[in-house]
């Protein structure tokens, strides 16, 4: 058995806090051509499944969450668990899918199994089909879960394919030795690691000090989702980025601030410089972990600049903004903030998550999330994967989240709105699409560079 890391484990607790959210996360593949029969998708699936080890455990909790919760192997693995056949309402176009992805962001995975599943739409308008690869943010991040897809699909003659799980207590902690072990420390260990944990918060309570204005963007949410695309061209994307010596990230976030400032201005709210902070999360995963099914993440936070009317110039603003936080250490000091928890006895944590959760939060507005796809064409059994597009949930009075991700030459933002209160999320979508075209325009004006 091995322990779930910190991160890992938070999810969880954080989706049995509130009976709203559901904590898992989706790539949709749309692919070409008629889907395979269902014997021969489950035979790819069970040879899949049985290289990783991960997809074959479910998590297992102590007692009293006196330990930290376990991965061990599910007993009953069966893959008709993690398999679901299903169909759109003619004519099976794009807004039936959003409303079908936008249904199953609310479902949450059984926890009594491993916590992944996939769906498969066998019909879609244009000769087309879907795969919806789902698993349970404790079980991957937005690497780890791009990465899950691709493990389901055809592999090149260049490609060697090894899936290591990593294992960084194969004891495990499953015992009731060490869970009364555990208990007897907590009082001693708690006021040891106290003072390290308030210093280690310094830095990420400091950028939430301000609590942004009041927005609709913030509140309550319910059960109930909706979800929308926009998608761009990653090479347009880096030519806006070239002109005006940005990221790809930057110029992103820039389309995704001009955004929430049209929704803000629909709704007859003013737009302010304080007015949306933004979780960014910020993989920290090196090269040789990317096919470890877990999260390894930090985040930066800022505020958008909703407040200024020309694009180029929130495009530059975002861009100082960005470099600060990061040359700021923002992103490594919530590292070492979960690397302490790592330390911590688990009780106080879950039960410290559970409090958090509860908490009326107004820090943060929004998330946005920025993965690199794959490069190269995947296809799957065959048939050739035309796009994939990002699906994240919502949680914390988060009312929107914004996923983008790569793929070939496409970027695409998958948005997860809260469907009471952002009955316009089409807006944000349509925004992120003027935006782009904006600063496209804008690079294309500038006096040509010279070559060299």
């Amino acid at each position: 058995m091995t322990e779930l890391q910190p991160l890992d484990a938070g999810f969880i607790e954080l989706e049995d806090s509130d009976r709203h959210v559901s904590l898992g996360i989706a790539a949709v593949a749309i692919l070409a051509g008629a889907p395979p029969g269902r014997a021969e998708f489950a035979a790819m699936l069970a040879e899949r499944a049985s290289a990783n080890d991960r997809l074959r455990q479910r998590v297992r909790r102590a007692p009293l969450d006196l330990t930290v919760p376990v991965w061990e192997e599910d007993p009953n693995f069966d893959l008709a668990h993690h398999i679901r056949w299903s169909a759109l309402p003619e004519p099976a176009d794009e807004p039936a899918l959003r409303e079908f992805v936008a249904g199953e962001l609310v479902e949450r995975l059984d926890r009594d199994h491993p916590m992944w599943e996939c769906v498969v739409i066998d019909h879609f308008a244009g000769g087309r089909w879907v795969v919806i690869v789902k698993a349970h943010h404790s079980l991957v991040d937005g690497v780890s879960g791009v990465n899950l897809f691709e493990s389901f699909c055809d592999e090149t003659e260049v490609e060697s394919r090894e899936k290591p799980t990593p294992d960084t207590d194969a004891a495990g902690g499953g015992n009731w030795f060490d869970w009364a072990v555990t208990g007897l420390r907590l009082p001693v260990e708690v006021p040891r690691y106290a003072l390290g944990l308030v210093r280690s918060l310094v830095p990420v309570a400091a950028a939430l000090v301000s609590t942004p204005a009041a927005s609709s963007l913030n509140g309550p949410i319910g059960r109930q989702r909706r979800y929308a695309i926009a998608r761009a061209s990653l090479s347009e994307i880096r030519e806006i980025g070239h002109g005006f010596d940005a990221t790809v990230n930057d110029v992103v976030l820039a389309a995704v601030t001009s955004a929430y400032r049209a929704v803000l201005l629909e709704r007859g709210e003013e737009p302010t410089g304080n007015s949306v902070r933004i979780l960014v999360p910020v993989s920290m995963r090196a090269a040789d972990a990317k096919t470890f099914l877990d999260n390894r993440v930090s985040a930066v936070l800022s505020l958008l600049p909703l407040h200024l009317d020309d694009p180029v110039e929130r495009l530059t603003t975002i861009h100082r903004r960005m470099a600060r936080h990061k040359s700021g250490g923002a992103a490594q000091a919530e590292k070492s903030l979960l690397a302490l928890a790592g330390r911590l006895p688990f009780a106080p944590v879950a039960w410290g998550m559970r409090l958090w959760s509860h908490l009326p939060q107004r820090g943060v507005t929004a998330v946005a999330t920025n993965v690199p796809g794959p490069r190269r064409t995947l296809t799957m059994l065959g048939r050739e994967v035309l796009e994939l597009i990002p699906a994240i949930p919502i949680a914390m009075r988060l009312r929107t989240g914004i996923a983008i991700l790569s793929y070939r030459d496409q970027l695409t933002f998958g948005i997860t709105g809260d469907y009471d209160s952002t009955p316009d999320l089409e807006v944000l979508a349509d925004g992120i699409h003027s935006a782009i075209a904006e600063l496209l325009t804008a690079v294309r004006a500038l006096p040509q560079r010279p070559a060299g």
